[in-house]
């Protein structure tokens, strides 16, 4: 099966027993969105469907990605053109050595009257007041101020002079993040790290697509389509996949996974014992089941699959598990282990 057909749901052997029968046509719904939606993305964003899959996932199960790759990938157009299809809100966020957190975040500043009697402090809020972020190259910022997007992203809200201030729902931030340049570059700390939902590598296209992307990036740019779905059918939407069920044995596959991550467990495999110097919390878990539930969704099916975890198990664990030095001497990748891990539990679960 080729992965980007498991990725957006082509095949399924999911069990459908454990629907909510109210769910069942507005999952159809959900289908066809995103069917559309893919036609649409396809038609500005040339291959990546990897990437788009993963990322739509994280949108529709409320969490954020960290994009990993080189300049000149397209990065920048990806989320601009989701943003645009789902009728959202969007700011950019260029981050460099000098970004305070006030930039980010906005502040008070004093106010005068019309009059010129009085003066007061108004809240002015910066560019996080929106509903799709991107934080362009947030590891060319100091820790100070990537640490302003904590509080945002895990609570939907931010705190000014003691005062909060909610985020206006949805709310997704797509950080990307230069892997060649280590110069100047701020790694981001395992609790910023954590706040991702998933991890999401983007790679060179291939020859055929990079021919298409040349062509079309330096011909006659045409008037973007009109919304795919509006604001209120996205939150419907999100909704939606936090009530698909996951079966137990599914659930305990994906923390099993989890588990094998971590040297200190007795469940490790060899190569976490080799290779790790600590494993992923339980937050994996739960990312990997909601992506999961994003996954299952895209295919149509009413119940998460062993499928939709492995699908799920990559993004979620990238940033989540910490190598030690060996491993990259040796050249092992968190992908390659946790395909390894995958491959054991799957083996021991059936």
């Amino acid at each position: 099966m080729e992965e980007n057909d498991k990725l957006f749901g082509k095949e399924s052997n999911a069990d459908s027993d454990q629907v909510n029968p109210s769910d069942v046509e507005e999952l159809k719904q959900f289908v066809a969105f995103k069917d559309a939606l893919l036609e649409r993305l396809g038609g500005e964003i040339v291959g990546q469907k990897r990437v788009l899959g993963e990322i739509l996932a994280a949108f529709f199960a409320g969490g954020h990605v960290l994009l990993t790759g080189a300049p000149g990938l397209g990065k920048t157009s990806i989320v601009r053109a989701i943003a645009h299809a789902l009728d959202l809100n969007f700011n950019r966020i260029q981050f460099t050595p000098d970004l305070t957190p006030s930039d980010i975040l906005g502040g008070e500043i004093l106010q005068e009257s019309i009059e010129g009697r009085r003066r007061s402090l108004e809240f002015a809020p910066g560019p996080i007041f929106t509903n799709i972020l991107l934080a362009d190259e947030i590891n060319r910022t100091p820790p100070k101020t990537q640490a302003a997007l904590l509080e945002a992203m895990q609570e939907n809200q931010v705190t000014i002079n003691g005062r909060r201030y909610l985020l206006e729902a949805p709310f997704f931030v797509l950080a990307t993040q230069n892997p060649i340049e280590h110069e100047g570059a701020y790694s981001l700390p395992e609790a910023q790290l954590d706040r991702f939902l998933f991890s999401t590598l983007i790679d060179y296209p291939t020859m055929r697509e990079e021919v298409d992307m040349s062509l079309a990036t330096t011909s006659v740019t045409t008037e973007p389509e009109p919304p795919t779905v509006s604001r209120e059918q996205a939150l419907k939407f999100q909704r939606l996949i936090r009530r698909v069920p996951v079966p137990k044995n599914v659930a305990e596959y994906a923390v099993k996974v989890v588990r094998k991550t971590r040297p200190q467990t007795k469940i490790s495999c060899e190569l976490t014992q080799q290779y790790v110097e600590w494993g992923a919390g339980p937050r994996a878990s739960q990312s990997i089941l909601l992506g999961a539930k994003a996954f299952a969704a895209f295919a149509g099916r009413t119940a998460v699959s062993y499928d939709d975890v492995d699908l799920a198990a990559a993004p979620a664990l990238r940033s989540r598990v910490l190598l030690n030095y060996l491993a990259q001497a040796d050249g092992i990748t968190v992908d390659l282990l946790v395909g390894r891990i995958l491959r054991q539990t799957r083996t021991e679960t059936e």
